[in-house]
């Protein structure tokens, strides 16, 4: 059939005009977006054939910026999202990290920090006789200068602070956020660490240190108490397991990493990049099944085409450029995996969803790895691999003998691979599929946006419920339990990290609450997020509301959305 815009691409009025507005140049068919994007990061005309197929059908989807700048005029960069460099306790190198963070959102990338370098509030500054005011003051600069750049690009700005458990501030970051309009321009994670969590299990006292100096001793268990009371009534700020990351780090050998990337599904070195895309699962749903074949060919064409992105593409700072390159890491993952499980006959979270997806989860992971196996063969591995020091990794250690042993033997091209991010946006101009991995919200829900018609309003449907007539298992129908087993089995084939929302019922045992984050740090979790929709935040949802969106969703911006209830990025 003659591919045209009239068979191709999203058919609902509302994901077409998303797309045209979020990933298209003015006048540019959802084709010629496709075909653009193809042509720039092809190989050779057959690269060209498959990729464009791939994409025309939305079996593959790149992250918002990525799609929005690969081969467009525009000078902004395929990157999703960056780290800041080490921010150094010093007023003038803060200053020059937030100048950086600001010429990295001018292009369109998110930015997370690492707050825990500056001294603590109260702390003495000798050469001007006068007291720090502490992390939590200088966050205030930083969503200032957000929101301004935001204004002039009509975009809302996306950060991450993060701060470690152990640093003496550590209270007043929890609470930075317990209200409706401070730091709004910030998602906030505290840096658990293992030596943390284990002092809350045997209810010891915990050391908050700066520069090896000991400033307190608190009881672990009631300063987990409090932080586990601002996720509950405030949903943040989240728990990223610092050490679980680390350890798990294929260069660990290299870097060591204290922050993530705005939505969390990617923790970052300094000055650290990534490139986002999500292969889109219900597209390999037919009669027949599940077209795993077809998903393992697609892997290949994509991971390459990726690849190139990382030479092919602007950076906003010198820095995130030769970080990018050294490593060329890139975070793949999946969307609509609630729609195709379910499509499937699966119910989400059941022991038979959990079996399918821990199969195409091991065929995502696999099939990357050799596709970056055959680069390397091909166009050399990225500059810092090191055979033995990263085949010893923890991560690469999980891996199929014959794929380690390929490892060593002939290189691989992307020091990581792999991510799980929530795709809000993209699944939506997919025509409304599951995000990332996360079940159904609701089955329809009423919209208004604003369009270059003008205002809309439509019931959007899910996908799976409109197109298989499948009303898949709610968010706030799963268990916990049932949650944890998604992210469980997605971190333990995932390099990088995960980002999913565990929706809680507002009427939950507190025990069981806190339960969610100690068994996921048990089981290997790298990070945590829940959702209680009766929190001071966001009060009672409706399945059926009506959205006003009179701004343009932002590139990266994570926000819990209180149309779904789940966190989402643009």
């Amino acid at each position: 059939m003659k591919l045209n815009e009239d068979n191709c691409g999203p058919t609902l009025r509302i994901s077409k005009e998303l797309h045209a507005m979020k990933y298209r140049g003015e006048g540019e068919s959802f084709l010629e977006a496709q075909v653009r994007f193809a042509n720039a990061l092809k190989d050779s005309p057959e690269h060209f054939k498959a990729l464009k197929k791939i994409l025309v059908d939305q079996r593959f989807m790149g992250g918002g910026r990525t799609q929005a700048a690969i081969g467009a005029p525009r000078k902004v960069t395929a990157f999703n999202c960056f780290v800041s460099g080490t921010m150094e306790d010093s007023f003038d190198h803060i200053m020059k990290t937030y100048t950086e963070a600001g010429k990295t959102m001018r292009l369109g990338g998110g930015n997370g920090y690492d707050f825990s370098p500056l001294r603590p509030k109260g702390d003495l500054i000798v050469k001007l006789e006068s007291r720090s005011s502490g992390p939590v003051s200088f966050m205030s600069i930083g969503d200032a200068i957000c929101g301004t750049i935001s204004a002039a690009g009509h975009r809302r700005g996306a950060q991450m602070a993060v701060l470690r458990v152990d640093h003496p501030d550590i209270e007043e970051f929890v609470t930075a956020k317990h209200n409706r309009d401070q730091l709004t321009r910030f998602n906030t994670s505290i840096g658990i660490t293992d030596e943390f969590m284990e002092a809350v299990v045997n209810r010891e006292e915990f050391a908050l240190r700066f520069n090896g100096r000991i400033y307190e001793y608190v009881d672990a268990y009631t300063l987990w108490e409090k932080i586990m009371r601002s996720t509950w009534e405030w949903a943040e700020p989240g728990v990223l397991f610092l050490d679980v990351i680390n350890n798990m780090n294929n260069l660990k050998y290299c870097e060591t990493i204290a922050a993530t990337n705005p939505c969390g599904e990617q923790p970052l070195p300094p000055y650290g990049a990534c490139l986002l895309g999500s292969f889109n699962m219900i597209k390999y749903v037919n009669s027949g099944g599940f077209d795993y074949e077809q998903f393992r060919r697609d892997i290949r064409v994509v991971v390459r085409a990726m690849d190139n992105i990382i030479d092919r593409t602007i950076y906003p700072l010198p820095e995130q450029e030769q970080e990018a390159k050294n490593k060329r890491r890139m975070g793949l993952g999946m969307t609509a995996v609630a729609n195709a499980g379910e499509v499937l006959g699966y119910s989400y979270g059941s022991k038979e969803f959990i079996k399918w997806f821990e199969e195409v989860a091991i065929i995502l992971r696999d099939s990357l790895y050799w596709g970056s196996v055959e680069l390397a063969e091909e166009k050399g591995s990225f500059p810092l691999f090191d055979a033995d020091k990263f085949c010893d990794s923890n991560f690469v250690k999980t891996l199929p003998d014959d794929l380690q042993q390929a490892i060593r033997e002939r290189g691989i091209r992307n020091s990581h691979l792999i991510s799980y991010a929530p795709t809000g946006t993209i699944s939506l101009t997919a025509d409304n599929v599951s995000g990332g991995i996360e079940p159904v919200f609701s089955h329809y829900y009423d919209r208004t946006v604003q369009t270059f018609d003008g205002p809309i309003v439509e019931r959007v449907e899910d996908y799976a419920y409109r197109v298989y007539g499948v009303a898949g298992k709610k968010a706030t129908e799963c268990t916990p339990e049932e949650h944890l087993s998604v992210l469980a089995t997605a971190s333990k084939y995932c390099d990088s990290a995960v980002s999913k929302t565990i929706n809680c019922d507002p009427n939950m045992d507190w025990e069981d609450f806190k339960n969610i984050y100690l068994t996921a740090w048990q089981t290997g979790c790298k990070g945590v997020t829940t959702f209680n929709p009766g929190g001071s935040r966001f009060g009672i949802l409706n399945e059926v509301v009506e959205e006003n969106e009179q701004e343009e969703p932002a590139n990266e911006a994570c926000y819990i959305n209180t149309e779904t209830g789940q966190k989402e990025c643009a």
